[in-house]
C-alpha cells in the first residue's frame, strides 16, 4: 500500500489522471472506520473551458471555490439536494480541474459499506457516486480536505487491470453541456478480477 503523494494530483492532465485512477483505491477512516474501495469509474472535468464543469467560464463561487485549490483535496457537493458526490480536485491553485469519482469495488470494511448502503453485497453495490460517498460515508463536511491526510485519501495498491479492460466514453447526464457532453472523459471498468 502507497499513498499517493500531493504531487500525484499536480498533473496538468485532468484526463490522464481520470484513466490512471483507475484500479487506485480510495479509502476514507470516519468516527475511526477504515473503508476502502478500488476506483472503477472516473469522470474528468477541465476547468473553465469545460462546459460541462462547476467552474465553467472561470465561474467562482462559494461552491465552486474548492476547485480552485491547489490538487490534492476533496470537492464534495450536494447533487439535486439529495446525493453527496465526491470530486478530486487536479492541477496547481487558480486551474479549476476535478475528477468525480462514479463507482468503486470495496475491498475494506465491507461490512460497514453494507450496513451503510443499507443493502446486500454486490458487484454494483457502489456504482454510482451517491452510493460511493454513502458507503465511505463522505459527507458535506469533508469538502476541501487534503487527501495526504488521514480521513481520505487515494492510495495505490498495484492493482493491474489490463488496458482492455479500461473504457473509455462521454460522461453522463450533462447534455446541457452541448458538444462537451460528448468528450471522451469517463473511464470505467466491469472487469472485477482483481
Amino acid at each position: 500500500m502507497s499513498k499517493l503523494k500531493a504531487s500525484y494530483y499536480s498533473n496538468p492532465d485532468v484526463v490522464f489522471l481520470a484513466r490512471d485512477l483507475i484500479g487506485k483505491t480510495l479509502c476514507t477512516r470516519i468516527n475511526n472506520t477504515l473503508t476502502c474501495g478500488i476506483i472503477t469509474e472516473t469522470e474528468a472535468y477541465a476547468g473553465i473551458i469545460d462546459k460541462a464543469s462547476h467552474a465553467y467560464d472561470g465561474r467562482r463561487t462559494s461552491r465552486t471555490e474548492t476547485m480552485y485549490s491547489k490538487g490534492g483535496v476533496s470537492y464534495v457537493y450536494l447533487c439535486y439536494g439529495i446525493h453527496r458526490l465526491f470530486n478530486i480536485v487536479t492541477n496547481t491553485i487558480n486551474i479549476p480541474h476535478a475528477i468525480l469519482i462514479r463507482a468503486i469495488y470495496p475491498t475494506i470494511g465491507i461490512e460497514e459499506i453494507v450496513k451503510r448502503r443499507n443493502n446486500k453485497f454486490s458487484p454494483n453495490l457502489c456504482v454510482g457516486p451517491g452510493k460511493v460517498t454513502q458507503a465511505l460515508s463522505i459527507d458535506l463536511i469533508h469538502n476541501n480536505i487534503s487527501l495526504t491526510g488521514q480521513d481520505i485519501w487515494v492510495q495505490d495498491d498495484h492493482v493491474n487491470i489490463h488496458e482492455n479492460d479500461i473504457r473509455v466514453g462521454p460522461r453522463i447526464g450533462i447534455d446541457y453541456a452541448g458538444k462537451d457532453a460528448q468528450l471522451p472523459y469517463r473511464f470505467w471498468t466491469t472487469n472485477y478480477n482483481f
